[in-house]
């Protein structure tokens, strides 16, 4: 499976986990960002009663990206090191767009970390997002280290 910017608005990485982010240089002064994701393509309907999820290993790459601020405050939780989860990701046009016009970017982006504290802000033309691993049925939302590749 694989998604791009234009999937954006259907996608959603609430309670994603976070393993690794690389920073890959383009050599125009901007970089490719790289997340390696346990991305859930499906939550249960009922977490309570034992349904699964279903998750996979995935790559989530925002291109040209620059201006980038990351913050992750670990400490202020007294939490110990672990992946990181993502709340939500935003973004917002850097220019004016007309009302008949389609947004094509570029944005600026926003991915909000829910557990630590903490932030992602950049500039970015687009993203492209791929599974990297098989989907996994199970009852929580992470993959455990052996599952990973």
């Amino acid at each position: 499976m694989r998604w791009h910017t234009a999937d954006f608005d259907a996608m959603s990485w609430e309670g994603v986990h976070v393993h690794g982010f690389r920073i890959v240089e383009n050599g125009d002064g901007t970089a490719e960002l790289q997340l390696d994701l346990d991305f859930i393509l499906e939550w249960p309907e009922n977490v309570g009663a034992g349904d699964g999820f279903r998750v996979a290993q995935a790559m989530l790459q925002f291109h040209e990206v620059s201006g980038l601020r990351v913050a992750l405050d670990y400490v202020a939780f007294s939490a110990g090191m672990s992946p990181f989860a993502i709340d939500r990701i935003e973004r917002a046009p850097l220019r004016e767009i007309a009302d008949d016009e389609e947004d094509r970017g570029p944005w600026r982006w926003r991915i909000l970390v829910g557990w630590p504290e903490g932030l992602f802000e950049f500039e970015a033309s687009g993203f492209s997002q791929w599974l990297v691993g098989d989907v996994v049925a199970q009852r929580v939302p992470a993959l455990a280290p052996a599952q990973r590749m």
